[in-house]
């Protein structure tokens, strides 16, 4: 327990210290997309913001899962993370359509702008190396912690759209070929939009209590049925109060010899580390019930 707290006293430390850095090159990038009219700076700009809102949910994950359930709320805090990759998705998807309409309208008319590849690319470089010291902070948690992993994905993708403005500026500066500049924010939008779909679509799998992508319950159904003195199971139900934790139920018809004998106790316990063990389940819950019980039932079964 004292390593644990430990280890997520350093992530918040990690956490923090990264925050600050990304914070800091979002502040400076903006204000060298407007001295130097660049528009990839400021799609990776957004890029950034939306980052570091990323950033903000995996600091507060570590905070709100560790409050305990109420009355309230019997499951705890840990949907609010979900709920702040909702937003961040939709910020990303709003970021990469305006970026996209800005480069296309740059392209198709014709006019680049005056884009001064030199400030571009100093503050480009300040952004890398920014990045690369972020990315060695969260790398020792990054293995360890999928919060802290995906933290690391976050300032890996800004990293990398710093490396396209870089591009940029560069033959902006040789070739004085200011359209890269439009050409590289439109790169920098196609990192941000596959990502955006991915949150929202992960985000609303868990808000409509969706099976989670990595749980099959046609297995889980025949571990249960494989359990000595299980003779049916039906409505089962299996979601995800957020990304990791999975919850199931499911009504156990059972042998007469299993409530008769007392061996309910063993059974649950069977049945609980089966689902733990082999399926990932953080809290399962089984109604046991003798046959004939299900027939008492309103709802259909499955």
């Amino acid at each position: 327990m004292g390593h644990d707290h430990a280890a997520q006293q350093a992530n918040r430390t990690r956490l923090t210290v990264a925050i600050g850095i990304v914070a800091c090159v979002l502040v400076v990038e903006v204000i060298g997309a407007w001295l130097t009219g660049s528009l990839a700076l400021l799609a990776d700009a957004g890029h950034m913001f939306s980052d570091l809102a990323g950033l903000l949910i995996a600091l507060a994950a570590t905070v709100v899962a560790a409050r305990p359930a109420t009355d309230r709320q019997t499951f705890g805090f840990q949907r609010a993370e979900v709920f702040g990759a909702l937003i961040n998705g939709l910020i990303l998807l709003a970021v990469a359509v305006s970026v996209v309409i800005g480069a296309a309208l740059r392209l198709l008319t014709g006019q680049a702008g005056e884009v001064q590849g030199g400030p571009m690319l100093v503050v480009a470089v300040i952004g890398l190396v920014a990045n690369v010291a972020a990315l060695l902070l969260l790398r020792p948690a990054a293995g360890s912690s999928i919060n802290m992993r995906g933290a690391y994905l976050e300032v890996l993708g800004d990293a990398l759209g710093s490396v396209a403005v870089i591009v940029a500026a560069v033959l902006v500066l040789a070739t004085g070929f200011t359209q890269a500049d439009a050409i590289a924010s439109l790169l920098i939008a196609a990192m941000i939009a596959p990502r955006a779909f991915m949150l929202l679509r992960d985000a609303v799998r868990v808000l409509s209590e969706s099976v989670p992508v990595d749980t099959d319950v046609a297995q889980i159904r025949d571990h249960i049925l494989g359990t000595t003195g299980v003779v049916a199971v039906h409505d089962v139900h299996v979601w995800a109060i957020t990304s990791g934790a999975h919850v199931f139920s499911a009504h156990v018809v059972v042998e007469p010899g299993v409530l008769n004998s007392g061996g309910a106790g063993r059974l649950l316990d069977e049945l609980s580390d089966c689902l733990s063990h082999h399926f990932d389940v953080a809290h399962s819950t089984f109604q046991l019930e003798p046959a004939g019980h299900a027939a008492h039932e309103d709802q259909s079964h499955r």
